[in-house]
């Protein structure tokens, strides 16, 4: 996923009996906060419409051709209203263009020492009229965090962020392609999801068996030119130390196969099957390759939990950092607020204080430790983190998950794999409601505070349902 500049089309209001010098100035200002923010910006120039704005039918066309013909570039609409604006030319210029991204509808607030005919704004009133214009025309859209927001101030710079941070969630899940690597674990049935509904949410699941991924492993020379490359980047991502050299040309090799796979079916994440047919039957675990993957922004998620790597890469999305896939998995001391989150662990090299590659000793008892190499642990560093949990209610045919935010802290813990304790405002309510709607014990995690954001675009512009614990 890369970090690309991100671009806005924006709309500015105007209404003629209110002062039109208002929409000029308003036009640089928020081009300016845009340009402040990093951003690129589509809008009318002034040789178009009167100073840039959209006011008549006329200019919702000519706004609307503008972004239809910016489409590939635009993430979302800036609803800018210096004036009280006309709310149909909005809503138009909205419709006329089916862009499909989210909207910000913005207002600037009126000074009191300007309240005269010659400078009064009208747009704390505006903005409630563009926005039954927007209901009216069922297009939905997203509201600063303060009714009224000057481009000028760090209040608005912070809507931007967020806004941000909902765009990129939104366009990322659009046609997106999930990969899932072997079958699920048959001890898991709690990683079972629908994938009819994803499919009916733009997500769609592309499969192959472990055996084919086994196979085309089989076909390969340790001296491939891309397994050798993939063994570099092995040894450059993670200290290898006491790592048998046939592991790692195995782990090599499954990663330049499962890369090319990817590659070849369009895939964007995935979820893969971890235990223990692969340890059974090639030799090795996939922890580390899914951590690099993770580490790129490109979630990979254990146990075929696709649902889990969906909601890995919505947080991944928002924040632009790694996510990782972490067991609710102990209660830490008597402190209610706190627990231990693990896993084995496939954990992105981001999240954790220091790290080397390790065997599961967990499954070593099942199959042996040669048969087990592979995996990334440490102790996860301390931080604020964002928290997420997607799952497919296939009884009533939805889309439903839980956001949130906690942080991981540096209380003392002795064991192993990748571990941390987290703390969450309120964590029993949580742990209560998690277990009443029968959430899977898997969570997303991620060092943000990316939960606004990801509740907003997973519900007004994902249609989901979600609860945002606070």
């Amino acid at each position: 996923m890369s970090q690309r500049k991100m671009t806005m089309g924006v709309i500015i209001g105007n209404r003629g009996f209110f002062p039109d010098h208002l929409a000029k100035s308003g036009r640089d200002e928020m081009m300016q906060a845009l340009a402040k923010a990093g951003m690129d910006g589509v809008v009318l120039g002034p040789e178009e419409s009167k100073y840039g704005a959209v006011e008549t039918h006329e200019e919702a066309r000519r706004c609307a051709a503008l972004f239809q013909k910016n489409r590939e570039r635009i993430d979302g609409v800036i609803v800018a209203l210096p004036n009280f604006g006309d709310e149909r030319a909005i809503a138009d210029t909205l419709r006329l263009a089916r862009l499909g991204v989210p909207v910000l509808v913005q207002a600037t607030p009126d000074t009191p020492g300007k309240m005269t005919i010659a400078s009064r704004r009208d747009s704390f009133c505006g903005k409630m009229s563009a926005c039954n214009n927007l209901r009216q025309y069922g297009i939905p859209y997203s509201l600063t965090r303060l009714h009224t927001v000057h481009p000028d101030s760090a209040d608005f710079q912070k809507d931007l962020a967020w806004f941000a941070a909902v765009c990129r969630i939104v366009n990322g899940f659009r046609n997106l392609r999930v990969g899932s690597i072997g079958a699920r674990p048959a001890a898991f049935n709690t990683v079972r999801y629908s994938e009819k509904l994803l499919e009916a949410n733009g997500i769609t699941t592309e499969t192959v068996d472990l055996s084919e991924i086994l196979g085309r492993i089989g076909r390969l020379k340790d001296d491939h030119a891309g397994v050798q490359a993939k063994l570099a980047e092995i040894r450059k991502y993670v200290t290898t130390g006491g790592i048998p050299e046939p592991a790692l040309i195995k782990m090599a090799k499954l990663g330049y196969v499962i890369d090319d796979w990817m590659k070849a079916t369009d895939v964007k994440i995935s979820a893969v099957q971890c235990w223990t047919a692969m340890e059974e039957y090639f030799g090795v675990v996939p922890c580390t390759l899914m951590s690099m993957m993770s580490n790129n922004l490109l979630p990979a998620a254990c146990e075929v939990d696709v649902c889990g790597t969906l909601a890995m890469y919505a947080l991944a999305l928002a924040s632009e950092t790694p996510s990782a896939l972490l067991d609710w998995n102990n209660n830490y001391g008597d402190d209610p607020n706190k627990a231990v989150c693990f896993h084995c662990s496939n954990l992105p090299k981001h999240f954790f204080q220091d790290s080397r590659m390790d065997y599961q000793e967990i499954i070593a008892g099942t199959v042996g430790k040669d048969n087990t190499f592979g995996t990334i642990v440490g102790r996860v560093k301390a931080g604020a983190m964002s928290f997420a949990r997607f799952s497919t209610d296939d009884t009533a045919g939805v889309m439903r998950g839980y956001v949130g935010e906690g942080a991981f802290t540096n209380d003392a813990l002795h064991t192993f794999g990748g571990a941390g304790v987290v703390e969450i405002p309120h964590l029993q309510q949580l742990l209560h409601y998690i277990c009443e709607n029968g959430f899977e014990h898997h969570v997303a995690a991620n060092f943000s505070t990316v939960a606004a954001a990801t509740h907003e675009a997973t519900t007004r512009y994902l249609g989901w349902q979600m609860y945002w614990h606070h």
